[in-house]
């Protein structure tokens, strides 16, 4: 129902919501009072919630990584001091880069961007020099924060950005006396804060770019609501722990740790993912949240038997997932050993969270991506724009809470009236459903027949034999196009039980004739990026 009336009924459900979560806890009048100080001086942007905590608890941990913990108050402190260092050393700056793995330095670039009104380019860590380059270009960045492994890489960029100024965010050895570095610029500038800035500052996400160059997406976040909708369906509640291991600098992992600043949680995180060394910091910090990307719980569900029993998990109240997509046998093997736990989300860069699968509807169907948000509406439509019926496979097109403000460069992305094109494809079930087929642009054409690569990978999958699976499309003098399958073993199979006349042959008895991959390669691990999904340009030709 619209007008005031529904206004009010929306307004009082955020509220009910926001309290049952404790993200809306009694304070003193002098919190509040600071705490509108905060939002006058900072404005709201998707770092504001780093501030908020320091006030709500200020002595309380903030973040801990393998240097050990910074509460609330320290990670404002040490932010402000390194604001002002890029400052002195850069002059004014429009856009800073950040290419750093999960810890402190990220957080404090973050931050510093944001209190002097940049935007902060957050940056793959799995980029090429000159991928990295190029971006850093097109966003005009001429500021990178990094850490010391990516040195080398950073070279591009230092050839084609004039006056790049350079600042090491983490270092294994102490760096040389006229390095830039963040803790130095940290301790030479400890105390002092920048001016408040002219400008709002904003966050540069990046597309996952799997067969190109990504593109930056600007968004500024949503409201209560949009928060709201996020809490009901994962169970967060304000003041606990959350073990963060998706990496910071992608949507998932970013939205992460603002969601765990949101409800002052602390963050608790490590530089490289290591699927023992996750579970030995959920049972050491008594964690109730862990955030992950789909191939990490693959990972972790590969430990052998006697590694896993030694890790009880029996703090976690629930683990959220995205990213990529979510192999079937992992989610329910890891559901079946620590409990009903994993909710699987279904996101975008450009339109935030957008569904989630709770661990009722992974136990109904494992590969769903479960029911739309409140206050997000979903439509699968066919190419005339058009309402499909349940079970058909379409066009998903998203309306939500959160606004897109646009690429960074010539790019725009498709709108159907108020309905942003995913440029994904799917189909909704009778119970409404979201179940994701693939991209827009997978679908392939053989002989005249039509084929989403994904299904013939879940049918794969399914296979004992298989531990991962791409399938994807080719050139093909004849048919125009065919497919090809990317197939790594599973860990122990023999290599009869994975030959590929037993593939063939296993897809043929579940799918139609034509559905059959023409090629099959065995490979010791599929490409990835860092938040889990398959870099197809980096697959090897199948002849």
């Amino acid at each position: 129902m619209g007008g005031p009336l529904g206004w009010l009924r929306t307004q009082l459900w955020v509220f009910g919501v926001l309290v049952r979560s404790r993200m809306l806890v009694p304070m003193s009048p002098a919190k509040y009072v600071r705490l509108i100080g905060v939002l006058r001086a900072q404005g709201t942007n998707a770092t504001t919630s780093f501030a908020l905590a320091a006030v709500r608890d200020p002595d309380g941990a903030g973040l801990v990584d393998e240097r050990g913990t910074l509460t609330w108050r320290e990670l404002q402190e040490r932010c402000a001091a390194l604001a002002v260092g890029i400052a002195e050393a850069a002059g004014p700056v429009d856009t800073i880069a950040v290419l750093c793995r999960n810890h402190r330095g990220f957080v404090d670039a973050l931050q510093a961007g944001s209190r002097l009104g940049c935007s902060v380019l957050l940056l793959n860590t799995g980029f090429s020099g000159p991928q990295l380059a190029e971006v850093m270009q097109r966003e005009g960045a001429r500021v990178i924060v990094y850490d010391e492994e990516f040195t080398g890489i950073v070279g591009d960029a230092r050839a084609r950005v004039p006056g790049l100024v350079e600042i090491l965010a983490w270092t294994d050895a102490e760096p040389g006396p006229e390095t830039l570095s963040t803790e130095r610029m940290i301790a030479a500038h400890a105390g002092k804060a920048p001016p408040r800035a002219a400008t709002r500052g904003r966050v540069v996400l990046l597309t996952s770019g799997t067969t190109g160059t990504p593109k930056g997406a600007r968004r500024s976040g949503g409201g209560a609501d949009e928060l709201a909708g996020m809490l009901e369906m994962i169970p967060w509640r304000g003041g606990e722990r959350t073990v963060v291991v998706a990496p910071m600098f992608h949507a998932w992992g970013f939205g992460q740790l603002i969601i765990s600043a949101t409800m002052t949680c602390t963050v608790i995180t490590r530089r490289r993912f290591d699927p023992e060394a996750t579970l030995a910091l959920v049972d050491e910090h008594r964690a109730t949240g862990l955030s992950v990307v789909p191939v990490m719980l693959e990972r972790i569900m590969d430990l052998p038997q006697q590694v896993l029993e030694r890790y009880r998990l029996d703090s976690l109240r629930f683990v959220s997932a995205s990213g990529s997509r979510m192999r079937p046998q992992s989610v329910v093997a890891f559901m079946d050993r620590f409990g009903d736990l994993v909710h699987n989300s279904y996101n975008a860069t450009e339109a935030g969270q957008i569904s989630v699968a709770r661990p009722a509807d992974l136990r109904h169907a494992p590969d769903t991506a479960g029911r739309p948000v409140r206050g997000t509406l979903l439509r699968v439509v066919d190419d005339e724009g058009r309402d499909v019926p349940a079970g058909t496979v379409g066009r998903i097109l998203v309306c939500g809470a959160s606004p897109f403000d646009g690429y960074t460069g010539d790019s725009e992305k498709e709108f159907i009236g108020d309905f942003m094109v995913s440029g994904d494809v799917g189909r909704l079930d009778a119970e409404g459903r979201l179940y994701v087929v693939g991209r827009d642009d997978d679908m392939i054409v053989s002989g005249g027949e039509n084929v989403y690569p994904i299904e013939v990978e879940k049918v794969l999958g399914e296979h004992p034999g298989v531990r991962e699976v791409v399938v994807v499309g080719v050139d093909d003098e004849a048919f125009g196009q065919r497919l090809a399958a990317y197939v790594v073993p599973a860990a122990g199979a023999q290599p009869l039980d994975v030959g590929v006349d037993d593939l063939k042959a296993h897809v043929r008895d579940r799918l139609a004739g034509y559905k059959v991959p023409r090629d099959v390669v065995l490979l010791d691990a599929l490409p990835r990026n860092a938040s889990g999904k398959v870099m197809v340009r980096d697959l090897p030709g199948p002849g």
